[in-house]
């Protein structure tokens, strides 16, 4: 008779329910029957019942595993050395890798996808998505930037009562971003989509009155087809003026359409109250509006594949719109970028 299935617990509370049907008059054997067991496993469970803790559960205690704990923490220290430190090209770690490293280091065969489980269960790691950095990123220049440069912009904004503006392009195409869905196994979904270039550019700036701590989000769609040029950028500007008066420091990054351009300086002269800043260079990620991006791209409109531009133009429209509305939405792009402003 193989054992029943079920947890300890609930085999523990299966035996003394049966053993109280017993003393509730049942006969032995009708309980047996009901319980799918043996009569003399009924007589056994009685006996063990006199005893106080005779019919505790007593959990497996399974395998003992090949990775003890003191290896364990061998192993997360190799780990944290980096993938390039034993030979492969970058420092990600992959389940294949990991059991390359764990056979070579400690002499256990595992497979992958147990692999994976030990660093999941036992060592608290998560699979994750790298994300991507430019080589000429300078990591000291930026906190550099952050700690000197983004003090004196906002020391200087305040003491000018202007509006800090983070401004930034991205561009939006027909084809969809594909991000991960769920599906029956072996079943993978299919996403029919156009193999087009059309593109609908954005241009957009993510707003901060330092007085009142109150994020705004404005944009701008370009018509199909166009990038975001110096001529569009001093258009927006102008335009946005009329909706939000008052000084300004518009903070940006080196592209040649930003404080580099003709059209942005001669713009600028008569602009006395608008102070341009530039971020560092190669540092997306201190934008709160390239978050706005992000979240558009990986996040609201990911595996959306429309019919064509003007449904794209819809959906664009539809979903910025709601960004704006949402303050905390707004909030939490600049708390992303860890300027030091937390609203």
């Amino acid at each position: 008779m193989t054992r029943p299935i079920g947890t300890a617990a609930e085999l523990e509370r299966r035996r003394r329910r049966a053993v109280e049907l017993v003393h509730q008059g049942e006969s032995p054997a009708t309980v047996a029957r009901i319980f799918g067991v043996h009569e003399t496993s009924l007589h056994r469970w009685r006996r063990m019942a006199r005893s106080a803790s005779g019919l505790t559960s007593k959990p497996h205690p399974g395998l003992t595993p090949r990775l003890a704990a003191d290896h364990l923490a061998q192993l997360e220290a190799l780990l944290l050395q980096g993938a390039k430190q034993h030979g492969w090209p970058n420092d990600l770690w992959t389940a294949d890798r990991v059991a390359v490293l764990v056979q070579r280091h400690f002499g256990v065969r595992y497979h992958p996808e147990h692999v994976r489980k030990v660093l999941k269960q036992r060592l608290n790691w998560t699979s994750q998505k790298p994300q991507r950095r430019a080589r000429e990123h300078n990591a000291k220049e930026v906190e550099r930037w952050k700690a000197d440069e983004f003090s004196r912009i906002l020391r200087e904004a305040w003491q000018r009562s202007a509006h800090v503006l983070f401004l930034d392009e991205a561009g939006f195409m027909l084809t969809p971003t594909v991000r991960r869905t769920l599906a029956p196994r072996g079943k993978t979904p299919v996403l029919p989509a156009w193999d087009r270039h059309a593109r609908i550019s954005v241009i957009s700036c993510v707003t901060l009155d330092l007085k009142t701590g109150r994020p705004e989000l404005y944009f701008e769609l370009m018509p199909e087809g166009l990038n975001v040029c110096a001529e569009d950028s001093v258009a927006f500007l102008t335009e946005l003026r009329r909706e939000l008066p008052g000084p300004w420091t518009v903070v940006w990054d080196r592209h040649n359409i930003h404080s580099k351009a003709r059209l942005v300086k001669q713009w600028l002269l008569g602009q006395p109250d608008v102070v341009l800043e530039d971020l560092p260079g190669y540092a997306p990620e201190l934008n709160p509006d390239e978050m706005v991006w992000a979240w558009l791209k990986y996040g609201r409109l990911c595996n959306l594949a429309p019919e064509d531009v003007s449904q794209l133009r819809d959906h664009l429209v539809r979903e910025l719109e709601w960004a704006a509305f949402d303050k905390e939405l707004l909030a939490g792009f600049f708390n992303h970028a860890h300027l030091g402003v937390s609203l």
